[in-house]
C-alpha cells in the first residue's frame, strides 16, 4: 500500500519545519488540493530538524501521484529543508558537502548542468529530471558557488549528486514545466510529452573502472545514469536536444550533445595494427563494426551546429567528421552504393561475443542492412550541409554524391516483391531477410527512402500484417517485427535466442518481436510523411496515455526479463536495462506530427 501524500498530524514534527499550525494548514492544504487536482506541480518532504536528515524527497511536476513515492535511497544528512509555494522547496547546508543519494531503482534521476568541465565536475544553475516525477531547476540563492560531482556504481544500484563548500548554501528547486518547442503550432498534445521530454537526456554519472570498456565517465549522454553511453544511440538523443536547446535560463543542452560527440570522435576511434587511426568508432564498451556508431556521430554533430551555429567547432571538427564519414565510403566494397557491413547476415553466424552491424545487437543484421544504411543516407547529407556551411563546396558534392547513390540503389535492393515490404537486410549470399519491420520500413519511408505509392503500399500491408497476428496493444508502440525471427537469424546462445527454428518460442521476448517505445517513432512518423496522419496518430495517443502513467520505465534494473525498456506483446518486462534513454524519444512524434517540424530536422534530407 502506497504512503499517503499528508503525513498525519502525530508525525508532523517529523516533517518540516514550519514556524507556525497555520503555516501547516497552509500548506498541507496546498498540497492536498493540487494533488487532486492532478494539476499544479507538488513536493513532498519528511525531514528529522532535530537531526538534520531528510528522510523522504518526491516530486510530481504535473500535479499526480508520484509524490507517493520515495526518491533517495536513503536519508540526506547534514541538511535542513523548507517548501516553497507552488511545488518548490529549499535546501539549506553548512559544511564540506552535502550528498544527495538517489535511487536509481525507483527511476533514473540525473543532473543536466550549465557547464560540465573536463575533470567531471559541474556547476550551477541545474535541472534536476527525476524521470516520470518530472525536471526541476535548481539554482543557488545562497553562498560562494558551489561545485558537484556525480557519482554512481551500476552493480549496487547507486547514483550520488555529491556537492562540495565551505559555507552556509541554499538551492531552490524549482517545478520546470517545458513550454513547447519553438514552431509547434498545434500544442494539443504537449502537456503529455513535457514531463517525458528530459526522460531521454540522460548524463551517465561517473561509475566503474575508468580504465575499462565496461565504465561510464561522468556528463555523457547514456542508456540511464549507471548504464553505456553508446555511440549508435547518439543521435537519438541530439534530435530530442534539437527541439528544446535551452530548457531552462542557463541550462542548455548542446554542449553536453558537442561534449557526447567529442568523447566519441577524439577518444573512441579504433587502431589498425600500426597504430593508426581507421576511421571507425567504437560502438559501446569495446565493440566495433557497428555501421550506426560512425552514422550517429555525425548525425549529431548536424544537430548542434544547427542550433548553435557554432561553425569555429565544426572547423575545428571537420576532417575528422570527414574521416568518419570516409570509413563507410570505403565500406561500399562493391560499388553499388549501399554500404556494407564487415558482418554477412548469413543464418548461423552471428555468436557470442560478437554483435551485428547496429543497434539491434543481437539479431544477425550485416552485409547490406536496411537499417543503418537509412541511417548512414541521412548522415551523408548531413555532413554535405556541415561542408556547405564552411563554404567547402568540393567536399559536400562529394558526400550528396554517396548519399545520392545510396538512395538511387536502396529500394531497388532491399525491396521484398513477395511481401511488399522491405527486408530488414540482404545477406552475403544474396537472401532477403524479411520479418515485417514496421520499424524499418517506417524509418526508410520517414527519411523518403521508398517511393511515394510504394510507401502507401507499404504502411497498408503493415497494418493487415498486424490485424492477421491481432497486435492491438498501441498503448505499448508497435513490434519491431511481426514475423518471429528465425533462429539463425537470432544471436547464438544469447539473450531471447530461439530454440524452434522459426523463434516461435520466444517471440516477444527482446529484439524477437518485443516492443521497445523509442522506435516506435519512425513507423508513426512515416505516416506523417505521407500524409496519412489519422493512424500515425492513433499509435501515438494511445502511448501517450501510458506515459502519462509512467509505463515506459521500471526504474534501473540491470536484469534479464525484469526490465520493461522491452515489453512482451502483453505489457510484461522482456528487457534487462529497466530504464533506456532511448524509449522516451517517441515522444518527438508530437512534434513530428507538423510538415514545419520535420522539414527543420530533416533539411538535408529535402529535396
Amino acid at each position: 500500500m502506497p504512503k499517503p501524500v499528508l503525513p498525519l498530524y502525530s508525525i508532523m514534527k517529523k516533517v518540516l519545519k514550519v514556524p507556525s499550525l497555520a503555516g501547516w494548514c497552509t500548506l498541507l492544504g496546498f498540497i492536498a488540493t493540487t494533488t487532486l487536482a492532478h494539476a499544479a506541480p507538488v513536493a513532498r518532504i519528511e525531514s528529522a530538524p532535530e537531526t538534520n536528515r531528510v528522510t523522504f524527497l518526491s516530486w510530481d511536476t504535473e500535479g499526480g501521484r508520484r509524490v507517493e513515492q520515495n526518491l533517495l535511497r536513503e536519508p540526506i544528512v547534514n541538511i535542513r529543508a523548507t517548501l516553497d509555494a507552488e511545488g518548490g522547496f529549499q535546501l539549506r547546508f553548512t559544511g564540506d558537502e552535502l550528498r544527495l543519494p538517489f535511487d536509481p531503482r525507483v527511476t533514473s534521476t540525473c543532473i543536466i548542468p550549465a557547464q560540465w568541465h573536463p575533470d567531471g565536475s559541474f556547476t550551477f544553475p541545474a535541472i534536476i529530471n527525476a524521470p516520470d516525477f518530472g525536471p526541476m531547476s535548481v539554482t543557488q540563492i545562497q553562498g560562494p558557488p558551489l561545485t558537484g560531482r556525480f557519482e554512481g556504481d551500476r552493480k549496487e544500484k547507486r547514483a550520488d549528486l555529491i556537492l562540495r563548500g565551505n559555507e552556509t548554501c541554499i538551492l531552490r528547486f524549482q517545478p520546470l514545466l517545458l513550454p513547447a518547442p519553438a514552431g509547434l503550432q498545434d500544442s494539443q498534445l504537449w502537456p503529455l510529452a513535457r514531463r517525458g521530454w528530459l526522460n531521454a537526456i540522460q548524463p551517465t554519472s561517473r561509475w566503474g573502472e575508468q580504465n575499462r570498456p565496461f565504465s561510464a565517465p561522468a556528463g555523457m549522454l547514456g542508456n540511464n545514469v549507471i548504464s553505456d553511453p553508446a555511440s549508435c544511440s547518439l543521435w537519438f538523443y541530439a534530435d530530442q536536444a534539437f527541439f528544446t536547446p535551452e530548457p531552462f535560463p542557463g541550462v542548455s543542452l548542446m554542449p553536453l550533445v558537442r561534449r557526447t560527440i567529442e568523447y566519441w570522435i577524439d577518444t573512441k576511434m579504433l587502431r589498425d595494427a600500426n597504430g593508426q587511426e581507421t576511421g571507425e568508432i567504437i560502438c559501446y564498451w569495446n565493440y566495433g563494426h557497428f555501421l550506426d556508431a560512425n552514422a550517429g556521430p555525425l548525425i549529431a554533430a548536424w544537430d548542434y551546429v544547427e542550433v548553435t551555429q557554432d561553425r569555429a567547432w565544426l572547423a575545428q571538427k571537420i576532417k575528422r567528421l570527414e574521416m568518419i564519414a570516409d570509413f563507410l565510403t570505403r565500406r561500399d566494397i562493391d560499388g553499388d552504393g549501399l554500404i556494407e557491413a564487415t558482418q554477412s547476415g548469413n543464418l548461423y553466424t552471428l555468436k557470442q561475443p560478437n554483435r551485428s552491424c547496429a543497434w539491434w545487437d543481437a539479431l544477425n543484421c550485416g552485409h547490406k542492412d536496411a537499417y543503418t544504411n537509412a541511417l548512414i543516407y541521412r548522415a551523408f547529407r548531413c555532413l554535405a550541409d556541415l561542408e556547405k556551411q564552411l563554404g567547402r563546396t568540393s567536399e559536400a558534392s562529394r558526400y550528396t554524391a554517396r548519399a545520392d547513390a545510396l538512395k538511387a540503389t536502396y529500394f531497388k535492393l532491399l525491396y521484398n516483391e513477395k511481401s511488399g515490404l522491405l527486408a530488414g537486410w540482404r545477406s552475403a549470399d544474396g537472401m532477403l531477410h524479411d520479418y515485417a519491420s514496421p520499424t524499418t520500413c517506417g524509418l526508410a519511408i520517414e527519411y523518403g527512402l521508398i517511393p511515394p505509392e510504394a510507401a502507401r503500399a507499404m504502411l497498408d500491408r503493415l497494418w493487415q500484417k498486424m490485424a492477421e497476428v491481432k497486435f492491438e496493444r498501441f498503448d505499448l508502440g508497435v513490434p519491431p517485427n511481426l514475423i518471429p525471427i528465425a533462429q539463425g537469424d537470432y544471436i547464438q546462445t544469447g539473450f531471447g535466442t530461439p530454440k524452434r527454428s522459426d523463434g516461435s518460442d520466444t517471440f516477444g521476448i527482446y529484439m524477437n518481436g518485443g516492443i521497445t517505445a523509442g522506435q516506435v517513432l519512425h513507423f508513426i512518423a512515416a505516416h506523417y510523411q505521407i500524409g496519412e496522419p489519422a493512424r500515425g496518430d492513433r499509435v501515438l495517443r494511445a502511448m501517450l496515455t501510458r506515459q502519462a502513467r509512467g509505463e515506459f520505465q521500471n526504474g534501473v534494473t540491470d536484469t534479464a526479463m525484469k526490465g520493461i525498456d522491452w515489453t512482451t506483446w502483453d505489457g510484461q518486462p522482456s528487457g534487462y536495462e529497466g530504464y533506456l534513454a532511448d524509449s522516451f524519444r517517441f515522444l518527438q512524434a508530437v512534434l513530428l506530427r507538423e510538415p514545419a517540424m520535420r522539414q527543420k530536422l530533416y533539411r538535408p534530407m529535402q529535396p
